[in-house]
């Protein structure tokens, strides 16, 4: 909605606006400065709780002229603040209030509002501020424009506990990503928050507490410097868990929480912690009880899922702390029948917003199970839990379709339960409908699963390159696309090129298959090889190419591609001698397909490869100390004697 002028205003246009809401707006323009401020004060009245007022006072042009009366220097500091409080009030109304108030610039004009010595002033440009930021339709990009602000916004918290808890409130819901924390940190937010946290006013503690949860997420510099800051004279880790205590409300025990999951991910506390396994574990197994509200439950697996995700140890305790794997199943239960909650608004919302929690439990099922196999053992014995997930993968909402899969990914990990449970409920099927015009995020972690589905002990293997029919792999080459293939070889992303070598290989297996595609493909293949040996690559992608070479070499046809490319036999050559025994074992497995003396043409190819001083390398490796390619090398002279 664009910003109205201050023009008159067509009556067609506000054909339903009452005559009482035109009145207050037309007081504003009034010659007597006491009346406008008594206008004003009215307005305030009117609006509060109304939001059908508001929107009719937006409409007949009521920010513009209270922006520009807050803006002159010539209007008491009395009427700027009341204009202040009415324009707040109007931003919390709708999303379309913001967004019309952004549209006449009240940003600027409120960071301007910053610069007046008085404090009721500052405090009312900061609570509307805060109204307006904490607004889903407001870039918190805003906030960073001007270089000063935030500078100022910390010299402005030590006026009062308004503006502190103002001012944190705007921090937290505008820090979003590590560029933000920088821009926070490097003004000293650490410094000047933290002695916020012992406020006689829970809001302000509340608030900075939220503060250093952003802060400290996914950020070590941050949470490194948390660690060792006192606040009159107890470490910050101290003071957090203290916040986290069973007597502390329920929203200070899981923002603490937060703080102290998020700098334990980031590095900065060990996770065999005494305040991570003792207090921060429990405290979230706790939030997981169906005594707690929706969004705490969801909040309290969600935060579990990320502290435990990566160390098993913490799956484990988690695992057995108040029976959380059974626990868990509730959050598909919701809302039962019969349910506790008589408060009809608040069914209404958990309704709206139950599949949060189906959410959530995917999201902790998936970290819990992502080692151990007991664990995963004990998460597929749940009640119908193959089924709910089954279900997950077919819901409307995105982020559960990614959290059950993600699920799904973290079990099949597991061989015995890719044997039984995976097979029995058919889960590739869902899966592959999910991979259909999925997004990347999705497609990703599906493309993993289905990778686990189709290994060769899993009885789901029918599209998998290893070991695959030769179909099957002409249909993967086809449906890839050997442009795209070679693409993906020279990627600069290590996973990627890993993945694509590692699908090479697989396609390259068993003669027949190998001669078959070499005969089509083998031009590019030995081009893109050649490539990735002479690129600076690390010892694994080398070692993968290695052995693709190996496979070739074990065709029939196949392997004169190689014997006919002096460039390829002197780098096989070459890798013989390296100094990693990895890259000297796959070269190896080269020379030893390529000579082996069974097979049609064998005695050329060894006079070739004696020919080059390929014998007198492997006189020496099989000299070598390492067991292994020293029993390679002399296998390999024995070809040359029998």
């Amino acid at each position: 909605m664009a910003c109205l002028l201050e023009t008159p205003i067509r009556m067609s246009v506000l054909s339903e606006v009452t005559a009482s809401s035109r009145h207050y707006v037309d007081r504003l323009f009034d010659p007597d400065p006491q009346k406008v401020l008594q206008g004003v004060i009215d307005m305030k009245n009117a609006v509060i709780g109304n939001n059908k007022q508001k929107a009719n006072l937006i409409v007949l042009g009521a920010v513009p002229r209270l922006l520009y009366l807050l803006q002159q220097e010539t209007s008491s500091t009395e009427l700027k603040t009341e204009c202040a409080v009415v324009l707040g009030s109007l931003a919390m109304g709708t999303e379309n209030n913001v967004k019309s108030l952004l549209d006449c610039h009240i940003i600027p004009a409120l960071l301007q509002g910053l610069l007046s010595p008085d404090l009721k002033f500052i405090e009312a440009c900061l609570r509307c501020l805060r109204t307006i930021f904490t607004s889903p339709v407001t870039p918190e990009e805003l906030l960073y424009t001007d270089a000063t602000v935030i500078p100022h916004l910390m010299a402005l918290l030590s006026r009062s506990r308004y503006t502190q808890e103002y001012i944190c409130q705007i921090f937290s819901h505008c820090c979003k990503g590590p560029d933000h924390q920088t821009i926070l940190f490097n003004h000293g937010a650490v410094q000047n928050i933290a002695h916020l946290l012992t406020s006689v006013s829970y809001k302000v503690r509340m608030q900075a507490l939220k503060c250093f949860s952003v802060l400290a997420f996914e950020n070590p510099q941050v949470s490194m410097t948390l660690v060792n800051v006192l606040v009159d004279g107890e470490l910050l880790p101290q003071i957090f868990v203290k916040m986290l205590q069973r007597d502390k409300p329920i929203e200070m025990q899981l923002t603490s929480a937060k703080c102290l999951t998020y700098m334990c991910r980031a590095g900065a506390i060990r996770t065999d912690d005494n305040c991570i396994v003792l207090k921060t574990l429990p405290c979230l197994v706790r939030m997981c009880s169906k005594e707690r509200l929706l969004e705490e439950r969801v909040e309290g697996a969600e935060t579990l899922a990320y502290l435990i995700e990566p160390d098993v140890e913490l799956q484990r305790i988690a695992s057995i702390t108040d029976h959380l794997i059974a626990m868990l199943a509730d959050y598909f239960k919701y809302p039962s029948s019969v349910s506790a909650i008589t408060d009809i608004k608040r069914l209404d919302h958990d309704l709206k917003h139950a599949h949060e929690l189906r959410q959530a439990a995917f999201k902790l099922y998936a970290s819990l199970g992502a080692n151990d196999e007991d664990i995963r053992k004990k998460i597929i014995e749940t009640e119908n839990m193959m089924d709910r997930i089954v279900t997950g993968l077919s819901e409307s909402s995105v982020k559960v379709r990614l959290a059950a899969v993600r699920c799904l990914h973290s079990l099949s990990r597991s061989v015995q339960q890719l044997r039984t449970s995976f097979q029995d409920h058919a889960v590739w099927k869902p899966l592959m409908k999910v991979l259909q015009n999925a997004p990347d995020e999705i497609l990703v972690v599906a493309s993993s699963m289905l990778c686990n589905l189709l290994l060769e002990f899993s009885p789901s293997k029918e599209n998998m390159a290893f070991q695959a029919e030769q179909k099957i792999k002409a249909d993967i080459l086809r449906s890839l696309s050997t442009e795209q293939l070679f693409r993906l070889l020279s990627d600069s992303d290590l996973n990627v090129l890993m993945k694509t070598l590692g699908l090479l290989r697989n396609l390259l297996s068993t003669r027949p298959h190998i001669d078959k595609i070499m005969s089509t493909h083998g031009k590019q293949i030995m081009q893109a090889v050649t490539l990735i040996l002479e690129g600076e690559h690390n010892i694994e992608v080398k070692e993968q190419t290695l052995c693709i070479l190996a496979n070739i070499a074990d065709g029939t046809t196949a392997k004169e591609l190689i014997m006919t490319n002096d460039d390829i036999l002197q780098k096989i050559k070459y890798y013989m001698g390296h100094s990693h025994v990895k890259l000297q074992l796959a070269a190896m497995f080269c020379i030893s397909n390529l000579i082996w003396n069974e097979e049609e043409g064998s005695q050329e190819r060894q006079d070739k490869l004696r020919d080059m001083g390929i014998v007198d390398i492997l006189h020496k490796l099989s000299q070598s100390p390492d067991s292994n390619l020293c029993d390679k090398a002399k296998m390999a002279l024995q070809q040359y004697l029998a």
